[in-house]
């Protein structure tokens, strides 16, 4: 086995990752402290090829130096939107038409692993503040809430892992579906 070296991998130019069929998946952030965590996850979204992520609240916005230390450059190639409330974007996408997924746990969530998304819908991933999830507000609208199970002594991953997970989950079992139709 040989590790191949980056000229080799045959990445995607920015330009070419434009050009290519997304996800229909938009990922939300509600609230999202760190830069750090907001730059990870637009590299997750970059790397599955998700639609766009969109920013709420307190959630930081490119350019920032500490998002682009850990987005490498996903900022320029993912579409992204800023909005003051996750509520009302959850609201809106709602109306549009979007399947609203929750990432937390909550009395009623359902193991990430039983959740099976459909090709032919659009859905919204809700990721939540590193303190206190996402907002009640919206849990109380969503269509489904997912939980990762765990079976340590901590409660929680980081929302970049745990978003990571749910993000990989959800375009692994589309593709896949995708595939056989």
């Amino acid at each position: 086995m040989r590790k191949l070296p980056i000229s080799e991998i045959g990445r995607l130019s920015p330009e070419e990752y434009k050009q290519i069929s997304k996800l229909d998946l938009i990922v939300v952030l509600d609230n999202i402290r760190s830069h750090h965590n907001t730059g990870a996850i637009f590299r997750t979204c970059d790397a599955f090829g998700c639609q766009a992520v969109f920013l709420c609240g307190i959630t930081g916005t490119p350019p920032h130096r500490d998002i682009h230390k850990t987005a490498l450059g996903a900022t320029e190639t993912v579409d992204w939107e800023y909005y003051e409330s996750a509520i009302d974007v959850a609201k809106t996408l709602k109306s549009e038409g979007y399947i609203i997924i929750v990432l937390e746990i909550a009395e009623g969530s359902i193991n990430i692993s039983d959740f099976t998304p459909s090709p032919t819908q659009r859905y919204a991933l809700f990721l939540g503040n590193e303190v206190n999830g996402v907002q009640q507000e919206i849990l109380d609208i969503c269509d489904y809430c997912i939980e990762i199970p765990q079976y340590g002594t901590k409660h929680s991953l980081n929302v970049s892992v745990s978003g990571g997970i749910a993000i990989w989950e959800i375009c692994k079992k589309i593709r896949l579906q995708q595939k056989s139709l």
